[in-house]
């Protein structure tokens, strides 16, 4: 592949591969397009959801006060707002909240919409063939020894760097399925170890995440019953991210936060292959319309995404054909090739991206459980950094008008000796900052 063209073409990449922080500005974005999914596949998957609320209920005592519904609180950011503040040396006119999907119960991460939501699926799939099991009956009796047996005849694969492996592996398991997943070598071991501890088989490769899922493709098509869930084009993955955007449309309801022309409201969403970003984007922008404003965050050392949708080869050029090595402490964004669906369906719909170095988000991290008490880990911090580059570069999203959300896609399962390690470091690098 020849970069001095892609240079001539699309001068930012030249500091993509310098790694240097940029935003880019998405040419296409408000156009018309032909999308291959639509508002029905959203609602489909909003009811599917409602389906299994019993079941999940049941099997996960957790669930059982918001009556078997996994979402997530939106939190307003008033006393992390100045600490941004300080940290960036400039005022944020508007208001700061957290989507704080780091807060998801079963496994903690954005991953529980899109990796439940297949698994539910799948599931449903599988009782609906073989049993009298019927949409209006009451879902918990999947929960039963005699759908346990049933399930424990099928099998589900993925390959993860960590947080899909955590969603798709314990609610499999929790069914009863045979599970199996594929880890890169960016996975984390305690999110191993939390698997292992929930009856699930890891198969660990010393490799990155592009290369695992091959792999894990090849040994689910040896057998017939059992499923991939495919994080690089799963349709189901992407419409279980989507249903956020009818749960988002109520929260922003309900706490009073307006949305429209003069009102307008930007989405802050970390970006690894893709899935559960474009799902979550193309939710909102479906559901809310034209005045939300989806942007990805990336690292300087991972940008996929937007190297993917800059180009428009998307799944067809990875991080390492521009010379970038794909490393990154924020092991969920570790991904060197962009989804199939990602690029595609954000063509229109995606404002644009911010890249940022991995330093940055410790001190983001540091500074929300400091100011907020919320805890989240280190690629769940990225949209922190995008919000000073996204409004010099769009000062119409600058306004006291504007309300920024920044999602927090994952954190709350990590061990104590996890977090103090991430903590201490953006501790040391906010001291340094402070000490210039």
């Amino acid at each position: 592949m020849d970069t001095t063209v892609m240079i001539e073409k699309h001068p930012q990449i030249k500091d993509l591969m310098a790694e240097q922080p940029i935003v880019w500005r998405n040419p296409d974005y408000g156009e018309s397009a032909e999308l291959p999914l639509t508002r029905a596949d959203i609602f489909d998957a909003v009811v599917r959801w409602e389906r299994f609320a019993p079941f999940l209920a049941v099997a996960f005592p957790e669930t059982a006060a918001m009556n078997g519904v996994i979402e997530s609180p939106l939190l307003k950011l008033q006393h992390m707002q100045p600490a941004w503040e300080a940290i960036n040396h400039q005022s944020l006119a508007g208001q700061l909240y957290l989507k704080a999907d780091s807060q998801l119960p079963i496994s903690g991460s954005i991953k529980s919409r899109g990796g439940i939501y297949e698994v539910l699926k799948f599931a449903e799939q599988v009782a609906m063939t073989h049993t009298d099991l019927t949409y209006m009956d009451d879902y918990s009796v999947l929960a039963t020894p005699k759908y346990h047996d049933l399930f424990a005849q099928y099998g589900v694969i993925v390959a993860s760097t960590g947080n899909l492996a955590l969603s798709v592996g314990i609610m499999a398991a929790t069914f009863g399925f045979k599970t199996t997943v594929y880890m890169s070598h960016d996975a984390r071991q305690w999110k191993k170890d939390k698997l292992r501890a929930n009856g699930v088989t890891v198969e660990e490769l010393n490799t990155d995440f592009s290369s695992v899922i091959p792999v894990a493709r090849a040994a689910a098509a040896k057998d017939p019953h059992t499923h991939f869930v495919d994080d690089e084009g799963s349709r189901d993955l992407f419409l279980g991210y989507a249903v956020a955007g009818v749960r988002l449309q109520h929260q922003l309801k309900t706490q009073g936060i307006p949305l429209d022309d003069q009102h307008p409201v930007v989405v802050y969403l970390p970006a690894g292959v893709g899935g559960s970003p474009s799902g979550v984007a193309f939710g909102l922008k479906m559901i809310m319309g034209d005045a939300i404003y989806p942007v990805f965050c990336e690292p300087t050392h991972v940008p996929s995404v937007t190297l993917g949708m800059m180009t428009k080869l998307n799944e067809k050029i990875a991080v390492q054909d521009i010379g970038l090595d794909g490393l990154t402490a924020a092991d969920g964004l570790a991904v060197s090739r962009p989804s199939r669906l990602a690029g595609k369906i954000m063509r229109t719909l995606l404002l644009g991206t911010a890249t940022f170095e991995d330093n940055e988000l410790y001190k983001y991290l540091t500074k929300l459980l400091d100011t907020e008490q919320v805890m989240v880990e280190p690629s769940a911090a990225a949209g922190f950094t995008a919000i000073a580059p996204i409004t010099n570069q769009f000062p119409e999203l600058a306004g006291k008008n504007v309300t920024h959300i920044v999602w927090a896609t994952g954190g709350d399962m990590m061990p104590e000796s996890e977090r103090q390690l991430d903590y201490d470091l953006g501790r040391k690098l906010l001291l340094a900052v402070e000490g210039e």
